[in-house]
């Protein structure tokens, strides 16, 4: 699971069936203070995201099959969850 700002939305009219229902976001991978950590990616987004957001992310098939009810997906990426805050005092 990683952190990503999510940075806009794909629009694909011919894809996988896994991906019938699903809505497409570019998120770019984050470090806990914000700042850019790697390449930007596609990501499935199971939480009605939108622009900006700071997000969630898992990058594993099993657990995206598993979030999106899907046996054996074509997903490698979703988002899972919306963040509201990082607290990195304790």
């Amino acid at each position: 699971m990683f952190l990503a700002r999510v940075l806009g939305s794909v629009t694909s009219t011919i894809k996988h069936s896994d991906y019938n229902s699903a809505k497409l976001m570019v998120v770019q991978p984050i470090t806990p203070d914000g700042k850019d950590d790697g390449a930007s990616a596609l990501a499935v987004d199971a939480t009605g995201v939108g622009r900006g957001e700071t997000v969630l992310v898992i990058r594993q098939g099993v657990a995206a099959g598993l979030v999106l009810n899907v046996e054996l997906p074509a997903v490698r990426s979703v988002i899972v969850g919306v963040v509201d805050d990082i607290d990195m005092k304790g």
